[in-house]
């Protein structure tokens, strides 16, 4: 019996030892860190030899540099979206365009020299080169004029850029260790890191950070390997921040824009100007765009410039995109050529009538067609209006969703004045609304703010309104819940502020405060047909003063003369001194 016994004891032991073995082994792997390296190339996406990875600010960027006879170039698309917003690639012409707040540089593809303004500069290799898509830039001529350091790595090629100058919680390596690609020790090796190695932490852990290594290596590192973290200002002492200086005027700026739309309709400026008060600037809508080449049409008049300054009265003529629907507007300012011809044409035009500033009214701009060559535009047109002491004022939407592109604060660099249209809220086309409402239009100033500085925005404001009409789509529909728009054909008209006080009269309407829009607000309706407005009137005037004062803006601008109740002006005078 005993011996029958004995093998099984002999294999039932065995299979103890095999699985104590097994167990230690499991225990051995749990906690044995891997000595598995990650492949840096598949890690960086480097597919050839003439790539090398771009590592901005401690994250890795889809695009990757290009090594062209040994030197660093960037994609353009990346320089302007990650780096610096003012270089301006102009695929039309081949020609890379940068402006200081002096200068106009540009260079040509392929060329080892750059112009500023009259003086040409060899730069010893070539600056850019054009591709199919893009064009390709020398990282060494765009730190040239950007806050931004690199350092280039080998093995696999690989470039650190810095160009945010924040602070950073920065540590030591106590002892050492590697950097996982992500928090645990069988997470396969980014790179060894030893003691006084210096790194940066992009997110504490309990056990795990996530850190930046000065070779731009991310991933992951032990916490107790690292020393206690602490607060580090970047800085960039190789960079000086550029002055941008502005033309601007030590009152309140009272800009009133005259709709003129012939040569004989100047010779009422004494009248126009004699029905207004506090007025300091006019702006007459004399110029406009009118081929593909650059060129202006032009109705303006030397004896109306004249008259406003024997007021006291500076002229800011209006250059606008919009009188002539054959021109293509995005073929004139995507072109350097026939952009600049008219930057030209508006200068000649400021000599010519001694305009004491230029308005630029273009709208209709849409980021895809021309946005970013439109602020080019006005970054080229600022540098040549300071040169010769003319003031520069751009006509801008509240800021939104679907105008995100515009860059204000550099148009805020350049142009001595943003001019907000606080107006068109709602409009021809849109549902039923008001033209200006007061928690729209302070919305816009309070965005508006975030960009520009206050003494810099002018607060465009409507003498018009619209009379809204609402027809049942069904002819034998009554008017009931008008909250629902798609039930109606919407139709508006635009009245002057005595017009439209006129049609409350004829149909009996009484207006009354509507607490949504901060206006005096009537309803009527004749037949089967409702009629809705929202008034522009003193009181609806009155509170967008008063974000003028509160806000401490430069001033306020009103679209258009005539269009306002006589009774306004003291209201406004009230205000802008």
């Amino acid at each position: 019996m005993k011996k029958k016994l004995l093998p099984a004891l002999i294999v039932t032991g065995l299979i103890i030892l095999v699985v104590i073995i097994m167990g230690i082994t499991a225990l051995i792997n749990k906690y044995t860190p891997t000595k598995k390296t990650e492949d840096l190339k598949e890690y960086f996406n480097i597919s050839s030899d003439d790539e090398a990875a771009l590592i901005v600010d401690n994250e890795l960027s889809d695009y990757k540099a290009k090594i062209i006879d040994k030197k660093i170039y960037v994609d353009y698309k990346f320089v302007h979206d990650s780096l610096n917003s003012r270089f301006y690639w102009d695929a039309n012409e081949n020609v890379l365009l940068y402006t200081t707040a002096s200068d106009i540089i540009s260079a040509a593809a392929d060329s080892n020299s750059y112009s500023v303004t009259k003086q040409t500069n060899d730069f010893g290799y070539p600056i850019v080169k054009a591709t199919s898509d893009s064009a390709l830039i020398a990282l060494d001529y765009v730190k040239q004029y950007s806050n931004i350091t690199f350092k280039s790595y080998d093995d696999p090629a690989r470039i650190v850029i810095t160009s945010k100058w924040d602070e950073i919680d920065s540590a030591t390596v106590n002892k050492s260790t590697q950097v996982r690609v992500k928090g645990g020790i069988k997470s396969p090796i980014l790179k060894e890191v030893k003691k006084d190695d210096k790194i940066t932490i992009l997110d504490s852990g309990d056990k795990w950070d996530k850190v930046a290594t000065e070779d731009g290596v991310i991933g992951y590192i032990k916490s107790k390997a690292l020393s206690e973290s602490k607060k580090t200002k970047l800085t960039n002492p190789d960079y000086e921040e550029e002055t941008f200086t502005h033309i601007k005027k030590d009152k309140d700026i009272c800009l009133a824009w005259n709709q003129v739309t012939s040569q004989s309709a100047n010779s009422k400026v004494p009248q126009v100007i004699s029905s207004t008060k506090g007025i300091n600037v006019m702006s007459p809508t004399w110029f406009y765009l009118n081929d593909n080449n650059g060129n202006l049409a032009d109705i303006a008049s030397k004896d109306y410039v004249s008259y406003c300054h024997s007021q006291g009265i500076e002229v800011w003529g209006l250059f606008s995109n919009f009188e002539n629907t054959d021109v293509d507007a995005a073929y004139v300012l995507t072109h350097t050529s026939t952009r600049t011809t008219l930057i030209n044409q508006i200068m000649s035009a400021a000599f010519n009538y001694e305009l004491d500033g230029v308005n630029i009214d273009f709208e209709n701009i849409t980021e895809a067609a021309y946005g970013d060559s439109y602020i080019e535009f006005i970054r080229e047109l600022a540098i040549k209006c300071h040169n010769n002491g003319i003031s520069l004022s751009v006509d801008v939407t509240v800021p939104a969703s679907f105008n995100k592109f515009f860059n204000r604060s550099d148009m805020a660099n350049f142009a001595d004045y943003i001019v907000i249209m606080g107006y068109d809220e709602h409009y021809k086309g849109s549902d039923a609304g008001s033209v200006s409402s007061i928690p729209w239009v302070t919305e816009g100033v309070e965005s508006t703010l975030k960009e520009v500085p206050a003494d810099q925005i002018i607060l465009g404001m409507p003498f018009y309104t619209r009379i809204w009409e609402l027809t049942p789509k069904e002819d034998d529909d009554a008017v009931t819940d008008t909250e629902d728009q798609s039930k109606y054909t919407v139709a508006s008209q635009v009245y002057s502020m005595d017009a439209a006080a006129a049609q409350l009269a004829t149909n009996n309407a009484t207006a009354a405060l509507d607490e949504e829009s901060g206006q005096n607000y009537a309803e009527w309706s004749v037949s089967n047909k409702l009629y809705k407005v929202w008034l522009e009137d003193t009181t609806s005037l009155e509170k967008r003063l008063k974000l003028v004062d509160d806000n401490k803006l430069a001033g306020a601008a009103f679209w258009k003369l005539g269009f306002e109740n006589s009774s306004v002006w003291d209201t406004v005078i009230k205000y802008l001194n």
